[in-house]
C-alpha cells in the first residue's frame, strides 16, 4: 500500500529523509523544526490562499518544515497529529522553549499587565499552547509578560475526565471545513480539539479517528462519550439519545436526537459505519 501523503511528507520533487527507500523523490532532506507563532495557522493542500483548507495549526504547535518557498509557503508536517501540508511562512518562527500549558476555554486573551481593562496583545483559541513562567493569584504569565486569566489555561499534563463537556463549549460555533477553533470547526476537528484539550491524543480526519480510536459498540449500547461514525462524518454522544456534532446541514455545532441524525444522514446516502467507545 502506498504511504498516505497526508501523513507522510513526500512529493515527487522532495521528501523527508526518513522516507528514503520507501518513496520515490528527486531529493531527500532533513527538516527544520519551527513553531506556530500566530493564534491560528491554516494548513492548505496546495501553496495558495485559495487552496483547500485541510486543517489548522494552533499557536505553540511544532512543525517540521522540509521546504520554504520564495513565495512565502512552508511545506511541512505538524507534530501533534502528523498532518502534512502548506502553511504561510509568516505564521512560523524559531522553536522556543517547550510549552507548559494549553488554553482550556473557547478563547482567551493575553493582556500586557495584570489588568483586564488593558487592550489585549493576543487572542488565543482553545488548544493553543504557551509556556507559562509564573503564576499570580489571578494570572498566568508567559515569557513576554503577557497575562492570561489563570482559569483559562491548564498544564499540558492535566487530564479532563469528561471530554464531552469540552466539546459542548463549541455549541453554536459555525461549521468550517478544516476548522479547529471557536471561529469555525468541522466534525473531526471538534472531536480532535476536545480530546487533545482533555490531554488525549487524537488523529485529525474522520477515517483516521475511526481506525485509531476506541472499541466497537452498537447504537443500542450508546452512552456519553461514544463516537458515531459515518463515511466522512463523526459525532459525539452526549447521552444515550443525543448527538453532538459539527455538521453542514445545520452549518454549526448542534445537539440533536441521535435517531433524527441517523435518519437524515441515511436519506442522504450514508449509514452508520461504526460506534466506538474510548
Amino acid at each position: 500500500m502506498p504511504l498516505d501523503p497526508r501523513l507522510n511528507p513526500y512529493r515527487r520533487d522532495i521528501a523527508a529523509r526518513h522516507l528514503q527507500g520507501r518513496v520515490e523523490a528527486a531529493q531527500f532532506v532533513d527538516g527544520t523544526v519551527l513553531e506556530v507563532i500566530e493564534p491560528i495557522a491554516d494548513l492548505r493542500r496546495e501553496p495558495a490562499h485559495e487552496a483547500a483548507l485541510d486543517t489548522q495549526a494552533l499557536k505553540g504547535e511544532r512543525v517540521t518544515v522540509y521546504e520554504m518557498s520564495d513565495e512565502g509557503w512552508a511545506w511541512g508536517q505538524l507534530e501533534s497529529d502528523g498532518y502534512v501540508g502548506y502553511l504561510s511562512a509568516n505564521a512560523l518562527g524559531p522553536a522556543g522553549p517547550l510549552p507548559t500549558h494549553r488554553v482550556c476555554v473557547p478563547r482567551t486573551f493575553g493582556f500586557p499587565g495584570p489588568d483586564i481593562k488593558l487592550p489585549p496583545m493576543i487572542a488565543l483559541p482553545m488548544g493553543a499552547k504557551i509556556e507559562i513562567v509564573r503564576e499570580t493569584e489571578r494570572f498566568a504569565l508567559d515569557a513576554f509578560n503577557w497575562h492570561y486569566p489563570l482559569a483559562h489555561v491548564a498544564p499540558l499534563s492535566r487530564r479532563v475526565p469528561d471530554f464531552v463537556a469540552v466539546a459542548e463549549n463549541f455549541l453554536g460555533v459555525p461549521y468550517l471545513w478544516g476548522g479547529k477553533s471557536s471561529l469555525g470547526i468541522d466534525c473531526s476537528g471538534l472531536v480532535q480539539i476536545a480530546l487533545q484539550t482533555g490531554g488525549l491524543p487524537c488523529p485529525r480526519d474522520t477515517y483516521m479517528q475511526e481506525s485509531a480510536l476506541g472499541q466497537p459498540k452498537s447504537l443500542g449500547e450508546l452512552r456519553r462519550g461514544d463516537l458515531i461514525f459515518w463515511k466522512g462524518h463523526v459525532g459525539i454522544a452526549s447521552d444515550a439519545t443525543t448527538l453532538l456534532h459539527a455538521n453542514a446541514y445545520h452549518m454549526m455545532v448542534v445537539k440533536e436526537p441521535v435517531t433524527e441524525a441517523v435518519t437524515r444522514i441515511k436519506r442522504a446516502g450514508s449509514d452508520v459505519t461504526s460506534v466506538k467507545r474510548l
